[in-house]
C-alpha cells in the first residue's frame, strides 16, 4: 500500500472573515504570508523530490473557499497542472461551513478536488458563539451533506476544550459528526496562542485552559467513536512548528509534542482495563498482553505509565508487552501464576 503524503500550502487567515477567538494561523502553521504562484511551484516541486509516494496538494491555514473565486482558480490551476502530468493525484483544502454552497462546489468540480475537510469545531450553539465562529450547527451539519451530495470526500476538524466546552458537549458534537458519515477526522485540543483574544481572555482570567490529563481523556472517549464508526482519524493534537514545539508561540494549554500518542496509550489502557475486569477475579501474578508490534509502545506508555497503573490496580509482578504481527487490532491477555 503506498503511503500517502499531503503537499502544503499554507495561506493563512486568507478568506477568514475574522479571527476566530482561539485562531492565529501565523503562529499556528509557521507561515507568515500567502505563497505567490512562483513560491507555490517550488513547495509543490521540492515534495516531488521525496521518494515516491501518493501525493495531494493541500491548501491549509484559511478559509479556501472565501478567497475571490479568481483566486481561488489561480491556485486550482496551479495544482491542477500537477495532477494533469500524474504527478500528484488530486487536491484538497480546508474552508469554513459557511462558505460552501453549491456555486462553490460546482467550481471546485472543475478541478481535481478530491476531499474538502470543514474546521467545524463544535455542534454546540453556545460554544460556536463564545468562539466567535458566527455561523449554526446547522449551518455546518448542512455544508457536510452539500459536500457529500456533489461526491466530494468531506473531512472535518473537531476541537475540545474551547470557551463554555464540556466533556458531555464533545461528545455529543463527536456523535452528530458521526451521523453524519464523514470520511475522515481531526480532533484538535484546544491551546492559547499568543497574540490571539483567547489569550487575553485567559490572563485576565475568563477563560481556563484544559489541563494536558483532561484533554488527554476527553480524547480518550472521543476518538474509539470514530474508530467504531471506522472514520479514520488524521490526527489528534495540533501539528507542530518549531515555535509551538518549543513552546515559544504557545501561552498556555494541553500541550505535548506526543500529545496522540498519549491518547492512544489511554485508549489501551482502558480496553486492558476492560478485558481483565471481564474475566476471571483473580487473573494471576503474571499477564501477557499481545497486541500488534506497532502498538506496543502505546500499550506500555510514556514511562511506562501503563504497566506501572495496572501493576498497583491488580497486583501483578510482572507484564509482559508483545507485539505480534498478525494480531492487527486484537487484544488478548494471558496470566499466570
Amino acid at each position: 500500500m503506498k503511503k500517502h503524503m499531503n503537499i502544503p500550502i499554507f495561506i493563512p487567515h486568507e478568506g477568514c472573515p475574522n479571527d476566530c477567538i482561539f485562531c492565529n494561523q501565523r503562529k499556528i502553521s509557521g507561515s507568515v504570508h500567502t505563497p505567490s504562484e512562483s513560491e507555490m511551484d517550488a513547495i509543490i516541486r521540492k515534495h516531488l523530490e521525496s521518494p515516491a509516494l501518493e501525493r495531494e496538494i493541500a491548501f491549509f491555514g484559511g478559509s479556501f473557499t472565501g478567497l475571490p473565486v479568481s483566486e481561488q482558480e489561480k491556485y486550482l490551476q496551479i495544482a491542477e497542472k500537477y495532477v494533469q502530468q500524474g504527478r500528484v493525484k488530486g487536491i484538497r483544502l480546508s474552508t469554513r461551513p459557511d462558505y460552501i454552497s453549491s456555486d462553490i462546489l460546482k467550481l471546485l468540480g472543475k478541478y481535481s478536488v478530491t476531499t474538502i475537510e470543514l474546521g467545524i469545531q463544535s455542534l454546540n450553539e453556545e460554544v460556536l458563539f463564545n468562539s466567535k465562529r458566527f455561523y449554526s450547527p446547522e449551518t455546518a451539519i448542512q455544508a457536510c451533506k452539500l459536500i457529500q451530495l456533489h461526491g466530494f470526500s468531506l473531512g472535518v476538524q473537531m476541537m475540545i476544550g474551547l470557551p463554555g466546552d464540556s466533556l458531555e458537549k464533545s461528545l455529543m458534537t463527536a456523535k452528530k459528526l458521526i451521523a453524519l458519515g464523514p470520511n475522515m477526522v481531526r480532533v484538535y485540543p484546544t491551546l492559547v496562542i499568543r497574540e490571539t483574544e483567547l489569550e487575553s481572555a485567559y490572563k485576565s482570567g475568563r477563560y481556563k485552559p484544559m489541563s494536558l490529563e483532561e484533554a488527554v481523556f476527553w480524547c480518550s472517549q472521543i476518538i474509539p467513536l470514530f474508530d467504531d464508526a471506522n472514520i479514520s482519524v488524521l490526527r489528534v493534537g495540533l501539528q507542530h512548528t518549531d515555535d509551538l514545539q518549543k513552546g515559544v508561540e504557545v501561552v498556555a494549554g494541553p500541550q505535548h509534542p506526543a500529545f496522540g500518542e498519549l491518547v492512544y496509550s489511554e485508549i489501551w489502557y482502558s480496553r486492558i482495563v476492560k478485558e481483565i475486569d471481564k474475566g476471571p477475579e483473580k487473573p494471576g501474578k503474571h499477564m501477557t498482553i499481545h497486541v500488534s508490534a506497532s502498538e506496543v509502545s502505546k500499550v506500555i506508555g510514556q514511562h511506562q505509565k501503563n504497566l506501572k497503573q495496572l501493576k498497583n490496580k491488580y497486583g501483578f509482578t510482572s507484564i509482559k508487552v508483545l507485539g505480534d504481527q498478525d494480531t492487527l487490532n486484537q487484544l488478548i491477555l494471558e496470566f499466570y501464576e
